[in-house]
């Protein structure tokens, strides 16, 4: 599996109730209408410690592909900005997209020896 990450900030005036609530209610489902090629579509909304300066991202988007034709054609996209218009105006309710980042990912794990009883 290939995986893009997205680093997304909300606009500001959005609280992050108001955030999940419309990027799940509106921005994932119209999303959707241009997925092809898509495995997985998660998002991981980040909820910093109260004594934590605030982050630079609100959520942590993945998308998941099988082929890596269809990552770097997204990865090329996204790079030159020619989301379809209709995702394009929803982001600018959504996010502050002057901090809007994304990269690839390869991902390494360690297998965990179980737990001493």
């Amino acid at each position: 599996m290939y995986k893009l990450l997205i680093f997304l900030k909300r606009r500001p005036g959005l609280s992050r109730e108001e955030f999940r609530s419309y990027y799940e209610s509106n921005h994932a489902p119209l999303c959707q209408k241009y997925m092809a090629g898509v495995d997985r579509y998660v998002r991981r909304y980040l909820e910093p410690a109260s004594n934590m300066p605030e982050m630079d991202a609100d959520v942590i988007t993945e998308v998941w592909f099988k082929h890596r034709a269809a990552l770097d054609y997204v990865l090329a996209t996204a790079a030159q900005d020619q989301l379809p218009p209709d995702v394009l105006a929803d982001e600018q309710h959504l996010f502050d997209r002057s901090k809007s980042r994304f990269c690839a990912v390869t991902e390494c794990e360690t297998e965990m020896a179980p737990a001493a009883q």
